[in-house]
């Protein structure tokens, strides 16, 4: 469970010494300036920035109820990072699904990306794609 947190982590670490250093060197602002930097970008590797995950037999049983497509993803993932904020608003109507934390969807993963862990990997009405094209993606959660 912690390895979701490690890179949001270890850049909010980075820049809490960051800006203790300039805070040492007398440069309170540059300090805090590079302290937001390094929190935003922390926010953005952790599981925050991305809708609720489900597990993933809840989210195959949504799925075949709504018809609405399964993203798998894992923090820190900027593959799924584009993918996520290219859809906006949309994001919020597909079933996400963290495989660093439900163990069957990482074997779900597993199962279609050739025994990798690729993600972003969507499901949509038992098909697969792997790293698909935003575009496709956005078309699949409008229609949906």
């Amino acid at each position: 469970m912690l390895r979701r947190w490690v890179l949001a982590i270890l850049m909010a670490t980075c820049g809490v010494l960051v800006a203790a250093a300039q805070l040492a060197d007398g440069l309170p602002v540059v300090g805090g300036v590079e302290l937001l930097v390094f929190l935003a970008l922390a926010l953005l590797l952790s599981p925050w920035a991305f809708p609720r995950s489900v597990g993933a037999a809840e989210a195959q049983r949504a799925s075949a109820v709504d018809g609405r497509p399964i993203v798998y993803w894992r923090p820190g993932c900027h593959y799924c990072l584009r993918l996520r904020f290219s859809l906006g608003r949309l994001a919020r109507r597909a079933h996400w699904v963290d495989i660093w934390r439900d163990p069957a969807a990482a074997a779900a993963v597993r199962a279609v990306a050739g025994g990798n862990e690729t993600v972003p990997t969507v499901v949509l009405g038992g098909q697969a794609v792997v790293n698909p094209d935003r575009a496709w993606v956005r078309e699949q959660l409008r229609s949906s």
